[in-house]
C-alpha cells in the first residue's frame, strides 16, 4: 500500500541514534520530511544522507524537520551520524514495521534476484500530520535537491 497526498501519516515510535524513543507525535505542529533508506554506510545511502545534510539549513529555514529511517540498529546509526556530521534525527526500524506502514518496504530486484527490502522513499508531512507528497523508488543522487525544488525550498 502506498501513501498518497491527503492520507494521514502513519504513527510510529522508534529508537533514535542516541537510544531515545521518538514518536511522530513529538513533531506535532511541525512540517516533516521523512525518508527511508536501506543501510547506513552504503554508497547510495551515504550520498543521500550527505545531500539531505547539505540541504538541511534551507529545509530548516522553511520549517522542515528531517527524519531518516532505516533498519540499522541505533549504534550503527550513531556512528553514521557522527562520521558524516548529519544534523537530523536517525531512527531504527529493525523489523521494518514503520517502513511497511509507509509503503516503503516491498519487493525489489537486484541483478535478477528478487527480495524484500526498503524501497527508497521520502514523505513530506504537514503540521497536522497529513501527507503532502510521497516519492517512491527514488534514486539517491540528486533526490534531496528534487525534494527541495518540488517543495519550493530555495537555497540561501
Amino acid at each position: 500500500m502506498r501513501l498518497e497526498p491527503g492520507d494521514a501519516a502513519p504513527p510510529f515510535t522508534l529508537t533514535d541514534d542516541q537510544g531515545r524513543q521518538v514518536s511522530l507525535t513529538d513533531f506535532a505542529g511541525r512540517k516533516l520530511l521523512i525518508y527511508f533508506y536501506p543501510k547506513a554506510f552504503t554508497p547510495g545511502c551515504t550520498t543521500e544522507a550527505i545531500d539531505f545534510s547539505e540541504r538541511y539549513p534551507d529545509l530548516s529555514r522553511e520549517g522542515y524537520e528531517v527524519i531518516a529511517i532505516s533498519p540499522d540498529d541505533p549504534e550503527r546509526l550513531a556512528r553514521f551520524k557522527q562520521e558524516h556530521g548529519l544534523p537530523f534525527v536517525l531512527l531504527s526500524d529493525p523489523d521494518h514495521v514503520v517502513a511497511e506502514a509507509y509503503g516503503a518496504w516491498g519487493a525489489k530486484k537486484n541483478y535478477g534476484r528478487e527480495y524484500q527490502g526498503i524501497i527508497r522513499s521520502t514523505f513530506a508531512v504537514d503540521p497536522n500530520g497529513t501527507i503532502v507528497d510521497a516519492w517512491y523508488n527514488v534514486r539517491a543522487k540528486g533526490h534531496a535537491a528534487r525534494v527541495a525544488r518540488e517543495l519550493d525550498v530555495e537555497p540561501a
